[in-house]
């Protein structure tokens, strides 16, 4: 029991030493840690659960329909207590524009369909080219930037 108690506070000490060692400046990457990203990817599946296949009823905010924006302005607030424009255009402004290959858990990925209100779309970009969304034809779903429509009318990207 000591001798584990000795070793223990070896290793204390080892790490705060070294601790000191470490530079004071940061780079900024604009990249999540890996574990804000774990974070993230399980509070969209826990958020994903619970909406899963509600419909898409355009202007709802509920599980008996809901709309791509509300869903999306749902997660982020219930999930990570983040508040969200209503609207897609709206959303479409929050955060910083990002390329397509920078795309990370939790990122906003947004699509000119030509549909809705405004003919705009949007979705959380989840991992491995994967976003959930409210899609009309399904309800909330996964679905994949590699779909040759998705592809074909995707606009932007933004981390907020």
């Amino acid at each position: 029991m000591i001798k584990n108690l000795i070793r223990l506070s070896g290793i204390l000490f080892f790490i705060v030493f070294l601790g000191g060692c470490s530079s004071s400046q940061s780079i900024s990457t604009n990249k999540r840690s890996l574990s804000d990203q774990i974070y993230t990817l399980m509070t969209l599946d826990e958020q994903y659960k619970q909406w899963e296949n509600t419909p898409y009823r355009l202007g709802g905010n509920s599980h008996r329909g809901i709309d791509c924006s509300a869903f999306v302005m749902r997660v982020f607030a219930e999930g990570f207590t983040v508040h969200l424009p209503r609207t897609t255009v709206g959303q479409s402004k929050a955060g910083i524009r990002i390329t397509k290959d920078q795309l990370q858990t939790g990122d906003l990925v947004f699509f000119k369909t030509g549909q809705g209100p405004n003919g705009y779309h949007v979705g959380i970009y989840v991992k491995e080219g994967h976003f959930i969304h409210a899609s009309t034809s399904k309800g909330v779903t996964y679905s994949s930037l590699n779909n040759s429509y998705w592809k074909k009318v995707f606009w932007q990207a933004r981390r907020v």
